[in-house]
């Protein structure tokens, strides 16, 4: 067990201004691994303080040297990236192979990204008889949640800095040892003192304050819906701009022309990764009349398989609730056909894989985000019962589209309310903006799109 201290905070590790401490747990095996400052509204102030006095000097570098820091910050990521997925798997409990594969590579391929990105936008263009700029919107504030701890620091601190913001961070409680490790690297990469500050802290006390803080411009947050709306509520106070990807409960519709046994094996994948803890997972797979039992098959052969091979989940809050939901789906009738409420080990907050079939849209379980190994089929009569059942919640993050040809399945999903589809199994893009509809979010994240959050615009009339 190590014991961390200090904050990062204008270029330098400083003491907490008080003396409490968080306990990060390894939710393998339960014991603790290290401690963490819990910081106070008095750590707050002094970073966002920070970020206040290095914002003149960083927006008024130009945009290829700002271009310069992020490459060298998304190689100093590259260098370190065993230690960043021996740290996720350590805190998170990720199995080490996924944490190369996604929680150490993503973040660096998003760095990586937005170095370019900084180098090539046109932060000035002329319209008519007018020049507009694009400036920064000034001192940023990311709230990051656990489920993605590095990568979700990343999506919003590199393009923050590649606008010409300053920014303070305040990690999840559950995974602060990746962002220490983060600000160690933006302390390598040379990123000048106060642009980039560190506070680890918990929620309701210093991510309340930073929120609430009167000399942050813009608050990014990641999380729940609920949080999500009391931060919306704080801003809007303020009229300070909000930045939020909230929650998910993403559809995957199988079109009765797509390859059945992939998409349902694809499906069960996308739901188990990570433990289930992706906010755009496709926990609802969508399945026509004619194949429905033959899906129930193929999904309920396809989670036995991860029973060993997926993580547990990040604490054991996590763990109870996802159990609870499991035992809410039994209780309403749908039909357990993999896993179920029972630990499947006494050590670690592992949940079983779990697969329920004869899940209406009414149901709990097909209506709100479980964030957990817990998949739904639900059965559809035809193509507009399958797009009402895939538009029938408050959310609208991500879904998934299965056809034999592609036409047809672009045109099911244009028609989806949601802000990204994948079509057959389509790949990961850093480029692509990632964001929701409804009660799923406001703003977007990654590539130019995700840049734009954090500028803001002025016109010069000529």
């Amino acid at each position: 067990m190590k014991a961390h201290d200090g904050m990062y905070i204008g270029g330098a590790w400083r003491p907490a201004a008080g003396q409490d401490v968080i306990e990060v747990v390894n939710p393998v095996d339960e014991q603790v691994i290290g401690t963490v400052p819990a910081g106070t509204a008095e750590d707050v102030d002094a970073a966002v303080r920070a970020a206040r006095a290095a914002l003149p000097g960083w927006a008024a570098t130009p945009p290829a040297e700002r271009a310069a820091r992020l490459a060298v910050l998304r190689d100093v990521l590259a260098a370190r990236a065993d230690e960043i997925a021996e740290t996720v798997t350590a805190e998170l409990g990720s199995p080490l192979k996924f944490s190369q594969a996604v929680h150490a590579a993503v973040p660096i391929a998003v760095a990586g990204s937005y170095a370019e990105l900084a180098a090539t936008y046109a932060f000035e263009e002329k319209t008519g008889n007018s020049v507009v700029h694009h400036e920064p919107i000034g001192v940023v504030a990311a709230i990051t949640p656990w489920n993605y701890p590095l990568h979700q620091i990343v999506a919003k601190a590199a393009p923050a800095l590649a606008a010409g913001c300053a920014i303070v961070v305040k990690p999840a409680e559950d995974t602060p040892l990746v962002a220490r490790l983060f600000a160690e690297a933006v302390h390598e990469a040379g990123v000048p003192a106060g642009v980039f500050n560190l506070v680890t802290g918990l929620g309701p006390v210093a991510g309340q304050a930073l929120a609430e803080h009167p000399g942050v411009d813009l608050v990014s947050f990641t999380g729940s819906t609920a949080v999500g709306r009391r931060i919306a509520a704080i801003a809007a106070g303020q009229v300070k701009k909000v930045a939020l990807e909230l929650g998910g409960k993403s559809a995957n519709v199988i079109l009765p022309t797509a390859d059945l046994a992939k998409a349902v094996n694809v499906g069960v994948a996308n739901v188990m990764s990570n433990s289930g803890q992706t906010c755009s997972a496709w926990t609802r797979m969508l399945v026509h009349r004619d194949q429905y039992e033959e899906a129930v098959g193929l999904a309920t052969t396809a989670a036995a398989k991860y029973g060993e091979r997926i993580g547990p989940v990040v604490n054991a809050k996590q763990q109870a609730r996802v159990r609870g939901y499991i035992e809410k789906g039994v209780a309403e009738g749908a039909r357990l056909v993999a896993g179920g409420p029972e630990a499947p080990r006494e050590t670690g907050y592992f949940v079983s894989p779990t697969v329920f079939a004869d899940v209406t849209p009414d149901m709990t379980i097909a209506q709100e985000e479980i964030f957990g190994p817990v998949l739904s089929i639900l059965r559809y009569e035809d193509e507009e019962d399958a797009l009402r059942i895939a538009n029938g919640t408050v959310y609208g993050l991500a879904g998934a589209v299965w056809a034999g040809d592609e036409a047809e399945a672009v045109a099911f999903a244009r028609r989806m309310e949601t802000g990204q589809v994948d079509i057959n199994g389509g790949r990961f893009n850093p480029l692509a903006p990632f964001g929701g509809y409804k009660q799923s979010g406001v703003g977007r994240e990654l590539g130019v799109h995700g840049l734009a959050e954090y500028l803001q615009t002025k016109s010069l009339q000529f």
